[in-house]
């Protein structure tokens, strides 16, 4: 059965089963209890996941009416994070709330002017020796990061604790927005699509790589150093501003996006349910530097679980892992053309990816999808690609013998809903995940 036929047939499979209601609840089991109905209050179900631990993840669920927000622009969104200290609160996103609704040029400072920039700092005139950080204020490097300072305190937004933000209905999101989820407890984040914010003024960096490189700032939502998190049933998209769109200059793509989600700095017990991850390069990390500086603050943290999640047309970083016990189960990966890689290995990882599917086109093989950044055993058990039961680090191992994996993560996950069989997957997530599937 070829690939095209294999997804279509995985989905019709499962149309029957995601179709009936009294089944659904009992295969997603994402919310414990029936009652109450109101989306905004319902709290992680136990067992969900790493963000079931412990004192569980409940959000604003016990807001009073005082406390529950509902906001239609950037500034009225803002203001509802801002009021009211770390009391519960729930904000109802309606429509789509542009974060930079006047455009870029409304972040740069007077006398910024793009086109200098290109001209001071092309190879041909500047070089790749040495970077930008000593450029003065009053030079086109120092005009750059007075505009990126404007546009950093306009497009992040900080979330406190025993913080719930739901979409209403169908239709609910945020453009260019950074969701900043730093040093906080208890925060859930349900049924929004998020458009990646567009960094308008990336750097360039002329010692980034042997020709160079822009970088950009501004990840969709960063978990840093937070606890008892919760994304469910949101989707995350390059929207109107995909790469491939991207020009070039000095021969590289001018890079305006960062990650779509980020979990780092110690950040803990988080559950990422019923999303999708898609249209993106470096789209998940976890643990964000190798350095012993950060490793003190992540060995024994960084505790993430992913399920059914839909990652599809994605480049890399699905997620890419260091130091946490990250469990993955029941995710359906659709790859395109552009793939790398699902999983990174990173240092110290103890990744488990068990009863998740694949979709793969013609020339990409099944050894891609792990991606050894760093020798740490990972546990890959029952997958399926395009249909087939794929042992991953076998085949990885057989593909790319220069970049050997062991099996063994040395850790079995033990708070999870129930388990779908892989191969039901495509279709229960295809029918399931992303924003305005919330049930």
């Amino acid at each position: 059965m070829n690939v095209q036929k294999w997804h279509a047939h995985a989905i019709a499979r499962a149309a029957a089963v995601v179709g009936c209601t009294g089944l659904v609840v009992a295969l997603t089991g994402t919310v414990a209890q029936a009652h109450p109905r109101d989306p905004a209050r319902q709290v992680l179900g136990a067992q969900d996941g790493w963000g079931a631990y412990g004192t569980g993840t409940t959000g604003g669920a016990a807001a009073d009416a005082a406390h529950v927000y509902t906001v239609t622009t950037w500034d009225q969104f803002k203001a509802a994070l801002a009021a009211g200290g770390d009391a519960p609160r729930i904000i109802k996103v309606k429509g789509v709330i542009d974060a930079v609704s006047e455009g870029c040029d409304a972040f740069a400072v007077p006398g910024y002017d793009f086109d200098a920039y290109l001209a001071a700092y092309a190879p041909e005139t500047w070089g790749l020796d040495t970077d930008l950080s000593a450029e003065p204020d009053d030079s086109p490097e120092g005009l750059r990061r007075a505009s990126a300072a404007r546009q950093d305190q306009s497009v992040k937004a900080n979330v406190p604790s025993n913080t719930t933000i739901i979409g209403v209905g169908r239709g609910a999101g945020f453009k260019g927005a950074s969701l900043q989820i730093k040093a906080v407890d208890d925060v859930i984040v349900r049924n929004l699509t998020f458009e990646s914010p567009v960094d308008c003024f990336p750097q360039w960096d002329p010692t980034d790589g042997s020709r160079g490189n822009w970088n950009s700032e501004y990840d969709t939502a960063v978990v840093y150093g937070s606890t008892h998190v919760w994304l469910d049933h949101n989707t995350f998209t390059d929207g109107s501003h995909p790469d491939s769109a991207a020009p070039t200059y000095f021969g590289m793509l001018y890079q305006q996006h960062d990650g779509e989600l980020d979990i780092v700095r110690g950040a803990n017990y988080v559950t990422a349910s019923w999303n999708v991850f898609t249209e993106h390069d470096k789209t998940i990390l976890i643990g964000n530097s190798d350095s012993e500086s950060t490793a003190a603050g992540d060995r024994g943290k960084l505790k993430v679980t992913f399920h059914h999640n839909l990652f599809e047309n994605l480049v890399e970083r699905a997620p890419r892992v260091r130091f946490g016990q990250v469990d993955s189960y029941n995710n359906h990966f659709v790859a395109d053309g552009d793939y790398s890689y699902s999983f990174g290995v990173g240092k110290e990882s103890q990744l488990v990816a068990e009863h998740n599917a694949f979709t793969l086109p013609e020339g990409v093989a099944a050894g891609r999808i792990l991606k050894r950044w760093n020798v740490s055993p990972v546990t890959a058990d029952d997958n399926y690609v395009n249909g087939e039961r794929v042992d991953l680090i076998a085949v990885h191992n057989a593909q790319i013998p220069a970049e050997t994996l062991q099996p063994g993560a040395g850790w079995t996950p033990a708070l999870r809903t129930r388990v779908d069989p892989a191969r039901a997957v495509p279709g229960i997530v295809h029918h399931r995940a992303g924003a305005g599937r919330l049930r």
